[in-house]
């Protein structure tokens, strides 16, 4: 069925989307140009807010960004159905006394052995939509395919 509905996600639901994935991709602006890298995540909500935590590959370029978009989305091209959450924010390094909590309670599990390199996205907004299936209208009673 061609078409569908695009709905605004609360920022509840982004956080909650969020944190059902493991994989995202953070954007950044290199030579006036925009790239788009994707790095194992974690994403944090406790007391102090909530926090978006990366591992990466030390002096890499993600490394030495400071304001990027971060985005995970879930899709099904079967259904034409799908969502996506994208977190602006400012990238800061983990302090060194931070990592050795981080790397037993949270640790992103990087596919890249090299990525060392712990970062913190603190969010300034957090933005979301979902593609949803319009609701088909049968022309028919059920009951005639039964």
């Amino acid at each position: 069925m061609p078409g569908g509905i695009l709905e605004e996600l609360s920022s509840a639901e982004c956080v909650r989307l969020l944190g059902n994935r493991g994989v995202g991709r953070v954007g950044v602006v290199v030579d006036d140009y925009p790239i788009v890298v994707p790095v194992n995540y974690r994403a944090i909500e406790n007391d102090h807010g909530f926090v978006v935590i990366v591992r990466t590959q030390p002096g890499g370029v993600i490394d030495r960004a400071l304001n990027v978009g971060f985005q995970v989305d879930g899709l099904d091209a079967v259904h034409h159905v799908g969502w996506s959450v994208l977190v602006r924010g400012v990238l800061g390094h983990i302090d060194d006394g931070d990592v050795a909590l981080l790397s037993t309670e949270i640790d992103p599990e990087p596919w890249v052995a090299a990525q060392t390199s712990w970062l913190v996205v603190r969010p300034t907004a957090i933005t979301g939509r979902r593609l949803r299936a319009m609701d088909v209208e049968w022309a028919f009673s059920l009951h005639a395919y039964l």
